[in-house]
Order: C-alpha cells, then structure tokens, then sequence
C-alpha cells in the first residue's frame, strides 16, 4: 500500500513537471529592431492559450502568423518562412482546404498603436509533433501590415510583416 501511494505522488509530480514545462514565449521587435510586445503561450485544454501585448503598431486590423522558422531578422522578417504548415492545406481561418497550423484571426490594434489579446488555437502544440512550435529550425509569431482576409492563398492578403517574435520555450 505504502509503495502504491508513493508511486502515484511520483506520478502527479511528473503530471505537473510536464504542465509546467508546457509554456514558451516571444519577445516581439518591429523592424527596427526594437522590442514592442510579448506573447506568451500555454497548453490549455486541447490548445494553446496565446496572450499578446504589443505597441507601437499601427492602428486597425493585422494579420497574425505562426510561421515555420524561429528567425527574426529585419527590416522585413522574411527569414521567418512561410506559416507553419505541417499538413499541406491552404490558408486562411474561413477556407474549406485549410487552415494552416498557423494561421490565426487578425490582431485588432487601437487607435493609440496599442493591442492586447489572448487566443486559443488547436493547430498546434508545445509538445512533439509536426504541428508543435517547437520544430528543429524553430517557429516565429509574425505580425503583418495589413487585415488578413482569412482566404487567399498562402497569406491572406496581409501585406509585408511589420514585426516578428521568435516562440522558444519558457
């Protein structure tokens, strides 16, 4: 009795070793290099929660990526990749052949530049797999220009990326 009651406290420590390594983070920088935000992420439920704080963009609707590689480099963060896209389908959060993995609604900004939020997506994981965002060349979160329009292929329609954060683990 005494050895089933230890082995299944080493199990709950485990269980909750395992939640709290089940968090990451990206400081987000605009072009420039200057960090305006953060974005945290935690398995929750079947998802992963997104909380984003960011400023200093302009105001309106933006559109928001997971993109495949863990690489910010300005001015236009093109070495972040395309979305993560593990499964092969289309883009866009409204397209019967998609979404991507990572794709996401628009980020509303304020008229003062500033924007807060928290997201729940199913597409991905901080655990294993080819949907988690933890992938050999990384993931990053990518901020665009403009308002996805949650259709067209590969982007939406979103513009250039105006800010990017790489996902590592917290």
């Amino acid at each position: 009795m005494k050895y089933a009651l230890l082995a299944a406290f080493g199990l709950v420590l485990l269980g909750a070793t395992a939640f709290a390594d089940s968090k990451a983070e990206a400081d987000i920088i605009n072009g420039q290099g200057e960090k305006i935000g953060t974005a945290t992420f935690m398995e929750e439920g079947k998802g992963v929660k997104i909380a984003i704080s960011v400023s200093k963009l302009s105001p309106g609707q933006h559109g928001l990526h997971i993109h495949a590689v863990g690489k910010c480099e300005g001015p236009n963060f093109t070495s972040a990749g395309g979305h993560l896209n593990p499964e092969g389908k289309k883009h866009g959060l409204e397209s019967p052949e998609g979404p991507h993995a990572g794709d996401l609604p628009n980020l509303s900004v304020g008229p003062d530049g500033n924007a807060k939020t928290e997201i729940t997506t199913d597409r991905v994981t901080l655990g294993e797999g080819k949907n988690s965002l933890f992938q050999p060349d990384g993931t990053a979160l990518v901020i665009h220009v403009a308002e996805d329009d949650q259709k067209a292929d590969p982007i939406g329609n979103a513009g250039p990326r105006a800010a990017c954060g790489v996902i590592k683990k917290k």
